[in-house]
């Protein structure tokens, strides 16, 4: 099995079953566990380097949240995430990312403000290069900026839970320069409209921000890539 050790990761802030649960989830997410397998507690206790007791708790927490199914005498299945479960949380995350627009023009620091600026600012100049990396991982901060600012813990939990669902799809549609171009310049708008204050419009402008983004990854073939994977899968259990 891998060498990751989930006890020595000291800047974690969860508890050993809080960390568990997240490196098995991120793992789902990712790719690394596919729809339909069959996920071992041995195994995964082997290779993050805890006992199954965690494991066993981190499937517990990973099946209400709709990631795996527990089979009774049978054992923990992935279910993963449907298109239709990406269209949900795009349209939840554009309410909830609104509404952090909104708190943030009403709480963000001169600090955070300045890092916004920038923020757009470098991911301008990456965009004008072609460096689509670049571009993703400064997009991923201008939110993290965002989430901050809202000066919420409630709802940064929320978003950041959000946010992991669909990074792998997201990552997809930022490979896409012109998508790119598109979300920063919209990144901006919501920038400006912080700096002015108001609140109504950077809320509105997060909010489209989300519906943008989502209605990118169907005309870029969300919901073909999912069949292929699904059509992938089955052959594989024939």
């Amino acid at each position: 099995m891998g060498n990751y050790d989930v006890k020595q990761e000291v800047t974690d802030k969860y508890s050993l079953r809080g960390r568990v649960f997240h490196k098995i989830r991120e793992d789902i997410l990712s790719g690394k566990y596919k729809e339909h397998e069959e996920l071992k507690e041995v195994a995964i206790g082997e290779e993050l380097g805890v006992s199954r007791t965690p494991v066993r708790e981190a499937f517990r927490q990973l099946e209400l949240e709709g990631l795996i199914q527990i089979i009774p005498n049978k054992g923990a299945y992935v279910t993963g995430i449907t298109v239709k479960d990406v269209k949900d949380i795009y349209m939840i995350r554009s309410l909830l990312e609104g509404l952090c627009a909104r708190w943030a023009t009403e709480n963000i620091t001169e600090e955070q403000l300045e890092e916004m600026e920038e923020n757009v600012y470098l991911a301008e100049f990456h965009a004008s290069k072609g460096h689509l990396e670049q571009i993703a991982e400064l997009d991923n901060r201008f939110h993290d900026i965002m989430y901050e600012a809202c000066n919420s813990k409630m709802l940064q939990h929320s978003l950041r839970d959000y946010h992991e669902y669909v990074l792998r799809v997201r990552k997809k549609t930022l490979s896409d320069a012109n998508r790119g171009e598109a979300s920063n310049h919209e990144h901006r708008l919501i920038m400006e409209a912080i700096k002015a204050k108001d609140a109504a419009r950077a809320e509105e402008l997060a909010n489209r921000h989300m519906i943008n983004a989502y209605e990118n990854m169907v005309k870029n073939g969300l919901e073909e890539a999912y069949k292929q994977q699904e059509s992938s899968e089955e052959e594989k259990a024939k």
